[in-house]
């Protein structure tokens, strides 16, 4: 059984690509989050350090937080990905990347760099993103979404269910169907993998430079009933 770390932002992204992983017998062994130094937030998202922490909790997988600033963001990772290979025996690191291939570039020299395989579970041609969103849709798991970049989606994006009618309507936006290129991102609390529900009260949102940001407060986890 080969092991694995997973790139992790705590959106519908990594969280297909641990759902994949792990039904092709893969053993994620950690989630691997970068956060800029002293903000307590993460590089992907934006997220507390706090509901990503539950995540791994709630799906059983250590979360490693890698701190780093954007100057040395690349060596902070590597080295970080030397250490989990060693402390787990890692075959490879995976990330949720489906099309952009600067992204998968980057992620390639850097597994190379710590001695490990690249893996892209999702990888995808562009025009595969619709059926992809319609595929997590119908998955199980549930994603909100929390970040919307100004000039492609608007406030009331913010907080909807990444469900069918979220697949459709997306459709009548410039938006890349899953986000691919930021345009907006989600937050995942609960799904198959799941063992806890991660639950949250959406609150106030936040005006940044380009995007908005739907803060996510009194979070907590959840017993699920047994089924």
């Amino acid at each position: 059984m080969k092991k694995a770390a997973l790139s992790w932002s705590g959106g519908k992204d990594g969280c297909m690509a641990l759902d994949l992983m792990v039904k092709k017998g893969v053993k994620v062994e950690c989630l691997l989050t970068t956060v800029p130094k002293e903000l307590g937030r993460t590089f992907g998202h934006g997220e507390k350090q706090e509901l990503i922490a539950l995540q791994g909790e709630a799906l059983g997988i250590p979360v490693r937080f890698i701190e780093c600033t954007f100057e040395g963001y690349t060596d902070s990772f590597i080295a970080a990905l030397k250490d989990v290979k060693k402390e787990y025996g890692l075959d490879m690191i995976a990330f949720g990347d489906l099309y952009l291939n600067g992204h998968r570039e980057w992620g390639e020299k850097t597994a190379d760099a710590a001695g490990l395989e690249a893996s892209y579970p999702l990888w995808m041609k562009e025009e595969e993103a619709h059926s992809a969103l319609e595929a997590f849709a119908a998955s199980g798991y549930k994603a909100r979404v929390i970040r919307v970049r100004d000039e492609i989606l608007g406030t009331e994006w913010l907080g909807r269910e990444v469900d069918d009618s979220f697949a459709r309507d997306i459709r009548n936006t410039d938006s890349c169907p899953m986000g691919e290129a930021g345009e907006y991102h989600t937050f995942v609390c609960d799904g198959p993998l799941f063992r806890k529900k991660v639950s949250f009260d959406t609150g106030e949102i936040i005006q940044l430079e380009t995007t908005k940001r739907l803060e996510l407060e009194n979070f907590a986890l959840m017993e699920k009933p047994n089924t």
